[in-house]
């Protein structure tokens, strides 16, 4: 017998406010089952272990991410505004109700020791799918130079995300992010000339 639609998302809704929100990537397997409302025999029939669904979270959190960033690349008028659109899709998630207390994805991987294999690849889908969007981005704006400004925007929104867990620092605007990835891609188009 398969698991409701319902059933599933009240799992990810719970790993998405015990795990991510709550920032508590060692949470235990009860903590998000009392959240949803469900049995262990349910979670393990919808999702065979606490890793897997994690990594559903991960990959409904993704897609979402994903879609924001879309629209805020939609919204810009010029190919710099498109690159540095991952600081206004920034916001907006950050904004979110459901925003985490930093990034899903770097606290998943900082959580463990060792990433299970599939919690690894849901990490590395989004790392990869962040540099290969940076990178079509600045292609326009950096030429043959667009895999280096990629990869310096992507530390850029990487650190502005980890500096979220100092103390004092969480409520840090990504406008200062925006402000140093808008001084790389100005240099970055100035050497382009």
């Amino acid at each position: 017998m398969g698991t409701r639609d319902s059933t599933r998302n009240r799992l990810l809704d719970a790993t998405d406010e015990v795990v991510f929100a709550g920032g508590d990537t060692t949470a235990p397997v009860d903590r998000i089952l009392e959240r949803a409302g469900v049995s262990p025999a349910t979670l393990y029939r919808a999702y065979g272990s606490k890793e897997e669904l994690v990594a559903a979270a991960l990959d409904r959190r993704h897609r979402e991410w994903l879609d924001a960033w879309d629209a805020a690349v939609a919204r810009a008028a010029t190919d710099r505004g498109r690159l540095l659109a991952v600081f206004d899709a920034l916001e907006e998630f950050e904004a979110r109700a459901d925003g985490a207390r930093w990034c899903a994805f770097l606290g998943t991987a900082a959580g463990y020791a060792e990433l299970p294999p599939v919690l690894a690849a849901a990490v590395r889908q989004d790392s990869d799918s962040l540099r290969a969007r940076l990178q079509t981005l600045a292609e326009p704006v950096a030429g043959p130079r667009a895999s280096d400004l990629a990869e310096a925007v992507l530390l850029v929104v990487s650190g502005h995300l980890a500096m979220r867990l100092r103390p004092g620092a969480a409520g840090a605007p990504v406008s200062t992010a925006r402000e140093v990835g808008s001084v790389l891609v100005g240099h970055a188009a100035r050497a382009r000339r």
